[in-house]
C-alpha cells in the first residue's frame, strides 16, 4: 500500500511541475487546468490514505516530494504575482503607464 499511497504524490509532484512549467511560459489557463488535476488526485490520495499509513522509509520519500510540491507552488505564486496585479489593475480602471 505503501506504493500506491506514494504514486499518489509522486503524481501530485508532477503536476505541480507541470504546473510551473505552464506557469513560467505564461500559459495561465494550463496552470488553471493542472490545479483541477491535483484537486482531484489530492481527493483520491485523502482516500486511499485512511485506508492505510507510510512506513518510516515511505515517510521520507513523502516528505522529500512534499518539499519539491511546496517549492513549486511558491514560484507558481511568485510568477502569478504580478499577473494578478495586472489583472487587479485591469478590474479597477487602472491603466499601466510607460515611463
Amino acid at each position: 500500500m505503501d506504493s500506491q499511497l506514494l504514486s499518489y504524490y509522486e503524481a501530485i509532484e508532477k503536476t505541480s511541475a507541470d504546473m510551473l512549467a505552464a506557469a513560467k511560459a505564461g500559459n495561465w489557463d494550463e496552470v488553471v487546468k493542472l490545479e483541477g488535476a491535483c484537486v482531484l488526485l489530492i481527493s483520491q490520495l485523502k482516500h486511499a490514505a485512511r485506508e492505510s499509513a507510510l512506513d518510516g522509509a515511505a515517510a521520507k520519500t513523502k516528505s522529500r516530494i512534499m518539499q519539491r510540491i511546496l517549492m513549486n507552488d511558491a514560484e507558481i505564486r511568485h510568477l502569478a504575482e504580478p499577473w494578478l496585479q495586472d489583472l487587479d489593475d485591469t478590474l479597477a480602471g487602472r491603466r499601466k503607464t510607460l515611463h
